[in-house]
């Protein structure tokens, strides 16, 4: 019998107790990071508009709850390919939950787009508000076009945004086609696209519950800049990134295997 999974494929009871006493004491340490984040924010406001400093105390606190995981490790790779002080739009496929642990884990002073709901959880939502970053509610065009102008002031300020372009997290750990969203930002404003591979985080928390089933062993790699001016369409672009993240984690694009079900549905005609 594994530690991690019955015969039948149930999580053990000491599986689920470890996760409920992890969450625990995550909730409870969330408004002692809160208040620290508070603190920052009313001191650096005058002389810190895009936050930096808050958001590399954000990374920090973010990072603590995957170092204080005893059965977690994860590694990044091409840390240095992030701006600093430039606009980008970062894209990353999304998996799990802990992919945003992740990303904080990169320390570069970015702005995420999530989701409205999130924006309301105590102490974290909070934090969020701090930070400015871009809240959206899925399916209002009103929110959509809030959306779009607050991410082209983050822009225009300098701000890396960080996107999941599949919208939400993948139900069966595989890479699920990207929407235009962000590859349209990044062509209308002239920055780079940087695409971020995560791999490894699926197994340990995938969609759907907050029970961790599986020891992490997790990368999350940061691949070369693409320049939106050398595609000729934003399709091109976001093609380009999904196959980029694809080759890295191993699977084929959704793009490719779409072509080839059609391709091998045509041959049989």
């Amino acid at each position: 019998m594994s530690f991690w999974f019955l015969d039948n494929g149930q999580v053990p009871v000491l599986v689920s107790l470890f996760s409920a006493a992890y969450w625990a004491f995550a909730v409870a340490t969330m408004p002692v990071f809160f208040a620290i984040a508070l603190a920052i924010f009313l001191v650096t406001l005058p002389f810190d508009r895009r936050r930096v400093v808050l958001q590399l105390y954000s990374c920090f606190w973010a990072s603590f709850y995957v170092y204080a995981n005893p059965i977690w490790r994860a590694r990044t790779e091409g840390r240095n390919k992030l701006p600093w002080h430039a606009p980008a739009v970062l894209v990353a496929n999304h998996i799990s939950l802990v992919d945003i642990l992740l990303l904080y884990g990169l320390y570069r002073p970015f702005k995420w787009v999530s989701k409205a709901e999130l924006f309301k959880v105590p102490a974290v939502g909070w934090n969020m508000v701090l930070n400015d970053y871009v809240p959206l509610r899925r399916g209002r065009r009103d929110s959509v076009r809030s959306m779009l102008v607050h991410c082209r002031r983050h822009l225009s300020a300098g701000s890396p945004l960080l996107i999941f372009p599949e919208g939400t997290r993948s139900p069966d750990g595989k890479m699920k086609p990207f929407k235009d969203g962000a590859f349209k930002l990044a062509m209308e404003a002239k920055v780079p696209v940087i695409p971020i591979a995560l791999k490894g985080t699926f197994e340990t928390l995938p969609k759907h519950g907050f029970t961790i089933r599986r020891r992490m062993d997790a990368r999350v790699q940061v691949l070369d800049p693409l320049d939106p001016s050398r595609f000729e369409s934003v399709a091109a672009l976001r093609n380009a990134a999904q196959e980029a993240i694809a080759r890295a984690i191993g699977e084929t694009p959704p793009s490719l295997v779409k072509e080839g079900a059609l391709a091998a549905n045509s041959s049989l005609l």
